[in-house]
């Protein structure tokens, strides 16, 4: 078998490799064959492709006859707890992605109000705590970049934060007020969580940052996998300020979330067909006729995903901010995340 044959199948072989005992294919390697590593082998499957078409798929209405049973499948096999739904009638969502964005009773979710950041969304906390040297932690003992994350600076006035300038960090430039510090904050939104995301307090929205890209599981044990999972895959940036200084709310998509919804961005289109590799597009609300952006108050609806993902808060806060939680916790929307 020639090299260019090899090359030319090496993705297939390379499932085999994996899938087959002792070594099966060890011979190939003879002739100059090498598999692939599995992290190269997921990356290479077509997450965006198979997205939009499970997004399609959710969007099909089901038979009202059909409508309980796979609901209730899903809901027993992601422990969904439907009594606190606004609509527990099953056969009332037309098709899986209406079921996906369900509304909650307005008591369901009590805003805490003692305390002056709280949970966007409903999830488990991954990790939390100041941001150092400009990494952010993906997971314990994995990071990212903050840079790469949020994207470089840009010199627009519409930005609530500085240009970059050769001798400061980008942490630094993200500190606007002498003795703050910077904090960060992941919750994993899993498909059986509520899927709506809120203000996590009260703040003004100037600017939004859309990243397309892969759309690859964002769950706690691939985010150990890979490295740089959140600046890999497709995210939502929106960046403003609070009484303290900057302020960012990120969703990060995954596999299966044909569409990020901002509520007020209608201009937001995700999980495109085609889009070139690290690009990225900004939107200012900050005009003209409203110098301020938009102004958010803490619980107000702020966005949606179409199953679970990911939602990452970066902000600046004085030293004595303290988070009021544990890493691995479940944390439901509204509940208190830290405070002064």
């Amino acid at each position: 078998m020639s090299r260019p044959a090899l090359k030319l199948r090496s993705w297939p072989l390379t499932i085999l490799h994996y899938l087959l005992p002792f070594r099966a294919l060890g011979p190939l390697s003879q002739v100059g064959w090498r598999p692939m590593s599995r992290v190269s082998l997921y990356k290479s499957v077509p997450t965006r492709l198979l997205s939009r078409a499970c997004g399609r798929l959710n969007q099909v209405e089901l038979p009202y006859w059909l409508r309980r049973p796979v609901y209730s499948l899903y809901i027993w096999t992601f422990g969904v707890n439907m009594t606190e739904a606004a609509v527990e009638d099953l056969h009332h969502y037309r098709n899986l992605s209406e079921f996906f964005r369900r509304k909650l009773k307005p008591q369901a979710r009590p805003v805490c109000g003692l305390h002056c950041v709280t949970s966007p969304s409903d999830g488990k906390i991954l990790t939390f705590g100041q941001v150092k040297n400009s990494e952010v932690e993906q997971v314990k003992g994995v990071t990212y970049s903050l840079e790469s994350f949020l994207g470089p600076r840009a010199n627009t006035e519409d930005l609530p934060f500085p240009p970059a300038s050769s001798s400061d960090s980008f942490r630094n430039q993200l500190v606007t007020r002498e003795g703050n510090e910077l904090y960060h904050c992941v919750i994993y939104l899993a498909p059986g969580d509520y899927h709506c995301f809120h203000s996590p307090t009260d703040w003004t929205v100037s600017h939004r940052r859309h990243f397309p890209g892969s759309l690859m599981s964002v769950n706690p044990g691939m985010a150990r996998w890979i490295k740089e999972l959140f600046c890999h895959n497709e995210r939502v940036v929106l960046t403003g300020d609070w009484k303290h200084g900057f302020f960012s709310l990120t969703a990060v998509g995954a596999t299966n979330v044909g569409s990020i919804r901002i509520h007020f961005d209608r201009d937001l289109h995700t999980n495109s067909p085609r889009y070139s590799k690290g690009s990225y597009n900004d939107l200012s609300f900050v005009t003209h006729a409203n110098k301020e952006g938009i102004p958010m108050r803490k619980g107000e609806p702020l966005g949606e995903f179409n199953l679970g993902s990911t939602i990452v808060l970066i902000f600046e806060a004085p030293k004595d901010f303290n988070f009021r939680l544990k890493a691995g916790q479940k944390i439901r929307f509204g509940e208190a995340l830290g405070s002064l």
